[in-house]
């Protein structure tokens, strides 16, 4: 069940078509359904995106906490999950970037809303960057 500040930001994003208000306005945001790795059960997630080719690049900086966020856990668990961008909804594959193309990414996402660059001083662990794939129907 999603707190009630993503709850919020799920309600505006769908009546809205896609748009919020407040401090995501104009950010491109996903909104990301995973499968509970233990609750089996579906959750919901606005996560900020990047644009990368065919792909949505998502970050798990969980706001620079020590620990990965449960959308994280989920996708390892479960590697597929459903992305709702604009008025579309559509499956996903969640596919692990490493090495320098992890860093290159996350590097465009600092570009493109900087408060990433604090997350990543914020903690010590690695954030992990995820693509998502869009899945034929």
């Amino acid at each position: 069940m999603p707190n009630e500040f993503n709850q919020q930001i799920i309600d505006e994003f769908r009546a809205n078509e896609g748009r919020v208000g407040g401090m995501f306005e104009g950010a491109p945001l996903v909104l990301l359904t995973t499968t509970g790795a233990k609750s089996g059960k579906p959750t919901t997630t606005p996560v900020m995106y990047l644009a990368d080719g065919d792909r949505y690049v998502i970050i798990a900086s969980n706001a620079g906490a020590d620990n990965h966020p449960a959308w994280y856990h989920n996708l390892r668990a479960a590697q597929e999950a459903t992305a709702e961008i604009g008025t579309d909804a559509f499956a996903v594959k969640a596919v692990f970037v490493e090495g320098e193309e992890r860093d290159r990414l996350y590097a465009r996402m600092v570009a493109q809303a900087p408060g990433f660059a604090e997350y990543e001083a914020k903690t010590s662990r690695r954030i992990p960057v995820v693509a998502l794939l869009p899945q034929d129907a």
